[in-house]
């Protein structure tokens, strides 16, 4: 089944305004907001999605502080919203929209839909390192960064969504009937997988937790690379947005991170520089780990010269 990621995440919130404005702050480009939500969007069309919390529209809210009411996946073409909505159809009840997109629950309780995947081909300049003993992608006179520049880091592409579950083997289970295969794994915590038509490291991660804390842990924007990472981190924290756990890499899937906290009952994160892999790919499984979590672990910190008082953290 040719699915090639998340397209969008829905979420029923309380305080619109705030969420809102978060999500601006983050990088993303407001589409038809209004008092009633709105669409927030990064460069390739994926999104996150605003509804008041009492739309009648959405799906029930999750008993758990997260916000999230449904996943919509992008998938390749209508054979593939076919092919979904039959393996479904076989244990559970599917509901078939106007526009196409098919609806459904997965085996932990989250709402899901299948849509043909709205996402819009890029074609972007990459971050490139002049690394000592290999051909300079950047060459004499070319420039990584202008001096005094007012460059605003814009998210490229929706990457992946955290979830805590109460039991992650029949999670995996349950996605492995639509094709995703598991990257990685964290021995009695959960795997790392991804769709057929992606080969990013995982678009999704799940992690075992007692049932009442079921719910979203968090979800993650692609940027270009680590520098945009760092200065959408920074830009965000000035803003006064609270990280919770970086700027750092992880050792599975070699992303750059960093976690903030949200007013959407979940983190949000800016990662960059993910792994790819391909059928060959033969999973690791670890021991859930601080060196396996993370190969480095910074302290952010305010701007500030030699001269000045020591600087305050972020």
């Amino acid at each position: 089944m040719n699915i090639i990621g998340p397209d969008a995440l829905i979420f029923g919130v309380d305080d619109l305004p705030t969420c809102a404005r978060c999500l601006l702050d983050y990088g993303l480009q407001a589409l038809d907001q209004s008092a009633s939500g709105g669409t927030f969007e990064s460069l390739d069309g994926t999104s996150i999605i605003l509804r008041c919390a009492d739309d009648a529209s959405l799906p029930a809210r999750l008993e758990s502080p997260s916000m999230l009411r449904e996943t919509v996946y992008g998938v390749a073409d209508a054979a593939t919203l076919e092919a979904i909505g039959s393996e479904l159809s076989r244990d559970r009840e599917v509901a078939r929209a106007a526009d196409g997109s098919i609806a459904s629950v997965d085996d932990s309780g989250f709402a899901l839909r299948f849509q043909i995947s709205v996402r819009r081909p890029l074609m972007l300049a990459p971050e490139t390192v002049n690394s000592p003993g290999a051909p300079p992608p950047r060459g004499a006179n070319h420039l990584a960064l202008e001096l005094g520049a007012e460059f605003v880091p814009r998210p490229r592409t929706l990457s992946h969504v955290v979830y805590f579950v109460p039991d992650a083997a029949r999670a995996e289970a349950f996605y492995e009937r639509l094709g995703f295969r598991t990257s990685d794994r964290f021995i009695g915590v959960g795997p790392f997988m991804r769709p057929q038509g992606t080969l990013d490291h995982h678009t999704v991660f799940f992690i075992q937790t007692p049932p009442f804390m079921k719910g979203v842990e968090h979800f993650t924007f692609h940027m270009a690379g680590p520098t945009e990472l760092l200065q959408a981190g920074t830009r965000f924290a000035d803003k006064g947005y609270r990280t919770f756990w970086g700027p750092g890499r992880h050792m599975l899937g070699s992303n750059w991170f960093w976690y903030f906290n949200s007013p959407f009952g979940c983190h949000i994160e800016y990662d960059a520089d993910m792994d790819l892999h391909d059928d060959s790919w033969v999973p690791r499984a670890v021991p859930m780990t601080a060196d396996n979590a993370q190969i480095f672990l910074f302290s952010a910190r305010e701007k500030w010269l030699p001269s000045g008082p020591p600087p305050k953290s972020v």
